[in-house]
């Protein structure tokens, strides 16, 4: 691999200087960030050199929280975002059938709904779903991935009958008479749906390849694949034997129900062909935009004084806290409402006084949406990182506003309050809940408007520059990763984006508008946008 000079354009660093004049990149690594005379005497004979014409480089993003492999599944779904009527998730589901040449008796399985979208708020029925599709097993997932609705052959598919109870921590839907509306909530849509066939194996590694490709055109390099089990992590690391993988990814195993993996696959404690195991996994509470997040107020409207609920008890959460310090593993929890906040602070805030660690173990608090001040200073304290979905800003504001009244849902995803607690924060998109589009979810933190054009809590707008640190530098940090990658210092690999405009230097509107014309991985260009 020849030397790449990169010079002719802003060179943002993300660490001091915040600029430079040249870039220099040897075997996968930079080797010279500075000025461009010294870097001109480094560069050995055959150096390659990049003239940015005023473009910007600056370090590749960093994926705090998603689920690839989901991502990978779900292009073999019928896409149902953005539609507005039952109608027209027939309609797409119908389409879908028909463009893969689908048998009777098949099941055709759609993703990226979401009721508030729909008229009435109301999530779709079997009914319905019925009349829409003939005679195919239908299951749609809503966009958040809590919650979802099954036709009535997919019902018996699925072995849920009239007598069927709900499980712990999921809720199968019934209407007034008590019968059965095709409604499946967090565990029943879980536990259930494990029963599907899933596509073939060299499908799912062709979709891979395929979902890897939409991080990379976001200038991601590093992702994660945030709650495997035994088969997820498998087809993973035959993924990364094969030399599939192009990325870093970063895998959690499930706590509950696969803590072994961390010793079953010992080896990938450390990168095995871009697949690393980061630690464990696990969900204390739903989804606000679906009212399954567990609050310690009250929704608004709906049933009376209804909070949403928790996955698992306080005593199982912090034997779940207890678990990760005693082995030194990472641990991060899904927390959307205050409350499972709360339990998580508690829980690992006790596992802590008796499991006490030389080092932090960095556990993070994933979403960590309806987060408070009071909260957010004993993470602090206990060195917890919160990663933000903080788009949820852009896409669910109107609806946060509905669920929970002004005052709560302009605190959604509180990164000032963070900022000013000493927290330190990562943004994610949780895809595929949402396209990992980071630029986006740059413009909402420092903007915060909504779809409806509302200002979600100016007072908690943060500059741009410490918005760019939660998916680049901080994202590192929160990998442990800090060392190698996240700015552009001697040393370090070479996961670099060339962007069209520096974002330091535009207005803060236009953040969402950078365009990513190159992505770079340990020198090598893995993505690049047609001229």
């Amino acid at each position: 691999m020849k030397d790449i000079l990169y010079y002719g354009g802003p060179i943002l660093t993300m660490a001091e200087p915040l600029y430079a004049e040249a870039l220099l990149v040897r075997r996968s690594k930079i080797v010279f960030c500075g000025d461009l005379k010294t870097a001109e005497s480094l560069a050995e004979e055959g150096t390659e050199r990049v003239d940015l014409k005023g473009r910007t480089l600056m370090p590749a993003f960093i994926d705090a929280h998603s689920h690839l492999s989901h991502v990978a599944d779900a292009m073999n779904y019928a896409d149902l975002s953005g539609c507005q009527s039952v109608e027209e998730i027939g309609e797409r589901l119908r389409q879908w059938a028909e463009e893969n040449n689908l048998e009777a008796g098949k099941w055709i399985i759609g993703s990226g709904y979401d009721h508030n979208d729909l008229p009435g708020g109301c999530h779709p029925t079997a009914k319905q779903l019925d009349a829409l599709v003939g005679d195919h097993p239908v299951l749609i997932t809503h966009s958040s991935g809590h919650m979802g609705v099954a036709n009535t052959l997919g019902l018996r598919e699925l072995s849920i009958g009239c007598n069927a109870s709900d499980p712990p921590g999921g809720r199968i839907g019934r209407d007034e008479e008590g019968n059965l509306t095709g409604y499946l909530e967090e565990n029943a849509l879980i536990q259930r749906t494990r029963q599907i066939p899933r596509p073939t194996q060299q499908q799912r590694l062709c979709n891979l390849k395929k979902a890897q490709q939409v991080y990379l055109r976001n200038g991601i390099t590093t992702c994660q694949d945030g709650k495997v089990n035994q088969a997820d992590f498998e087809f993973l690391s035959n993924a990364a034997k094969s030399g599939l993988l192009e990325m870093d990814v970063v895998a959690y195993a499930d706590l509950k129900n696969n803590e072994e993996l961390m010793d079953q696959y010992a080896q990938y404690r450390t990168y095995q062909r871009n697949l690393r195991l980061g630690g464990y996994k696990i969900f204390l509470d739903g989804s606000p935009q679906g009212r399954t997040a567990w609050m310690t107020q009250p929704y608004l409207g709906g049933k009376e004084g209804y909070k949403g609920y928790p996955i698992y008890t306080d005593q199982a959460v912090e034997e779940f806290c207890s678990t990760a310090l005693r082995r030194g593993i990472q641990l991060l929890a899904h927390c959307n409402g205050d409350a499972a906040s709360q339990q998580f602070v508690d829980a690992y805030e006790k596992a802590l006084g008796t499991c006490r660690q030389k080092e932090s173990i960095r556990p993070v608090m994933v979403h960590a949406q309806t987060v408070r001040a009071d909260q957010l200073e004993r993470m602090a304290a206990l060195q917890m990182i919160a990663s933000f979905f903080v788009a949820h800003t852009y896409y669910w504001g109107d609806v946060h506003r509905k669920n929970f009244g002004d005052e709560r849902a302009m605190k959604i995803s509180p990164t000032h309050t963070a900022l000013e607690k000493g927290v330190l924060f990562t943004f994610h998109q949780d895809s595929p809940v949402v396209p990992p589009d980071m630029w986006h979810t740059v413009w909402c933190a420092v903007c915060r408007q909504s779809k409806g054009g509302v200002t979600m809590g100016e007072e908690e707008r943060i500059p741009v520059l410490e918005a760019l640190k939660a998916v680049t530098i901080n994202g590192a940090y929160q990998y442990f990763e800090e060392k190698t990658k996240g700015s552009l210092e001697e040393g370090k690999w070479a996961d670099l984006m060339i962007v069209d405009k520096d974002p330091l230097k535009v207005d803060p509107m236009e953040l969402k508008g950078i365009k990513v014309l190159s992505t770079i991985k340990e020198g090598f260009t893995l993505w690049q946008a047609e001229e």
